[in-house]
C-alpha cells in the first residue's frame, strides 16, 4: 500500500472569480447545486453537519438538505438524537457539501431553530411508509442490544400504526439561517479559489476573497 503522504490530486475542474459570483450567497449556492444535480454527483443533497456538545466537543454527521429558500436549509432527524440534543444546548452549527467530481467545497454555518410543526408534518407524509416507521422504530443515537431491536421495534410501530402512521413528536426538521457562506473551487499548484459571503444587519452580505 502507498502511503497516504503520497497521494495527489491535481484540481483543474474550473475556476471561481468574483465577476461570476452573486449579490448574495443563495442563488449562488442554488446555481452549483443545480450544476451538482445536473452532473449526476453522487448524493448531491448530502451535507456534513458539525454540531458542539455540552462539553465542548464537536462531531459531525451527514444528513441530507431537504429544503432551502431565504429562510435557510432544512433537514429532519429525530430531535432526541446526539445532534438534537447538542442544538438543544448550542443552537449553531456549520454544514458543508463536497461535490469531490466537481472539486467543489461549500461551507454553511449560521444559527439553527426548529422549523414549524406543521412543516414537519407535511415533509413526514411525503416520505415512503418503510422510512416513516422508521422514524418510530429507532431510538437514534441509543445503544443497542442488536439490529433485532430494531426490526421489532418497525414491526411493532407498522402493527400499532398501519399504513398512517403520525409524526412522531421527538422528529421533525431543522433549518439553519446562514449568515456565513464560503465557496471553494479546487485550482492548480493548490492556489484554490475561495469566496466567502458574510452578513451583517448593518451591511447585509459582504463578499471577499480569502487565501487558499
Amino acid at each position: 500500500m502507498s502511503r497516504l503522504s503520497d497521494f495527489r490530486k491535481n484540481y483543474q475542474w474550473g475556476e471561481l472569480d468574483e465577476a461570476d459570483a452573486a449579490k448574495s450567497p443563495l442563488p449562488f449556492f442554488q446555481r452549483w447545486l443545480d450544476e451538482a444535480i445536473a452532473h449526476d454527483v453522487p448524493e448531491p443533497t448530502a451535507m456534513t453537519l458539525a454540531t458542539v456538545g455540552a462539553d465542548g466537543r464537536p462531531s459531525t454527521r451527514v444528513v441530507l438538505l431537504k429544503d432551502c429558500d431565504e429562510r435557510g436549509l432544512v433537514w429532519y432527524t429525530n430531535y432526541q438524537s446526539r445532534k438534537g440534543r447538542e442544538l438543544a444546548e448550542h443552537p449553531f452549527a456549520a454544514l458543508q457539501f463536497h461535490w469531490v467530481e466537481m472539486e467543489r467545497v461549500v461551507r454553511i454555518e449560521g444559527r439553527v431553530s426548529r422549523v414549524e410543526r406543521a412543516e414537519s408534518e407535511a415533509y413526514y407524509a411525503s416520505r415512503p411508509l418503510d422510512s416513516r416507521l422508521g422514524a418510530w422504530a429507532s431510538p437514534q443515537s441509543e445503544v443497542i442490544s442488536s439490529r433485532a431491536v430494531l426490526v421489532a421495534n418497525a414491526a411493532k410501530a407498522a402493527a400499532t400504526h398501519g399504513l398512517h402512521p403520525p409524526c412522531p413528536p421527538h422528529w421533525g426538521g431543522y433549518r439553519l439561517e446562514p449568515d456565513r457562506f464560503e465557496f471553494w473551487q479546487g485550482r492548480r499548484s493548490r492556489l484554490h479559489d475561495r469566496l466567502v459571503y458574510r452578513f451583517t444587519p448593518e451591511q447585509g452580505w459582504r463578499l471577499e476573497r480569502l487565501a487558499p
